[in-house]
């Protein structure tokens, strides 16, 4: 009898390892979209995900409100992506081919980053006979921003008077100050608050709850922080194995 429990033991160790290792190292982050199986359960996904160059043309995909995606593997869109929501990533940039060796090399540039949705404006002014000039933005500015900052610096040589004589007013902003004829370089930025962002702002800092892309206690990169993946999923794991050798011996 004792032989038989240990034959039984073992076997079924076996294949709680065969079902429960495989998730542990590949499937438990909760959206790994290649061992969902109820993925492959459905003819018109099987295995095409990448392959249909039509994908991103059904309109019924995106339709779906409760549908959400975890890619675990580098994905690649050839067309444009239109997004009415917004994104958080880790970093961004654009990627080209390199203009001074398109064929062998790329050339890339990260975003512009702020914890404000800030827009910025910015160009080249000649002042006129009396060292000043009028800015004009465009037509929507004072619409889409507020609490506006500038910077005007001068070419070629110093104007230790130059200022920003008149701030935006029908969107327009003055300088002044300056010597007549020069050029000036000026930047202005403004903080976004049309309707969509006053709907829904960018709050930088977020505690971790069960509803934030990670929970608390978990990482987003956990090799920045000296932490392994494997420590996310590890109480759920042995939680399983025990409840598995629990019930095997009631």
């Amino acid at each position: 009898m004792r032989n038989n429990i240990y034959t039984y033991t073992v076997s079924a160790f076996s294949l709680l390892a065969c079902v429960l290792i495989p998730h542990a190292t590949h499937a438990y982050s909760q959206g790994d979209y290649y061992a969902e199986s109820a993925y492959y359960s459905q003819p018109y996904y099987q295995g095409t995900y990448y392959s249909q160059s039509t994908y991103y043309s059904q309109s019924t995909y995106y339709s779906q409100s409760t549908y959400q995606t975890t890619f675990t593997k580098n994905a690649t869109a050839s067309k444009t992506v239109a997004v009415t929501g917004s994104i958080s990533k880790g970093s961004g940039s654009f990627v080209i081919d390199h203009p001074l060796d398109p064929a062998n090399k790329l050339l890339y540039h990260s975003f512009v980053e702020s914890p404000d949705v800030k827009n910025i404006y910015d160009g080249i002014a000649t002042l006129d006979a009396n060292g000043e000039a009028a800015v004009s933005l465009p037509k929507y500015f004072e619409v889409l921003n507020k609490d506006y900052r500038y910077l005007v610096r001068p070419l070629g040589e110093p104007m230790p008077n130059l200022y920003i004589s008149r701030e935006v007013q029908n969107n327009q902003f003055g300088i002044a100050g300056g010597t007549p004829g020069a050029r000036v370089s000026w930047q202005v930025t403004g903080i976004r608050h049309d309707p969509y962002i006053l709907a829904n702002p960018i709050v930088p800092e977020v505690e971790k709850t069960d509803t934030t892309l990670v929970k608390k206690g978990e990482y987003i990169y956990p090799a920045g922080y000296k932490k392994t993946s494997f420590g996310s999923f590890n109480s759920n794991f042995f939680g399983s194995v025990a409840s598995f050798f629990g019930g095997l011996f009631h």
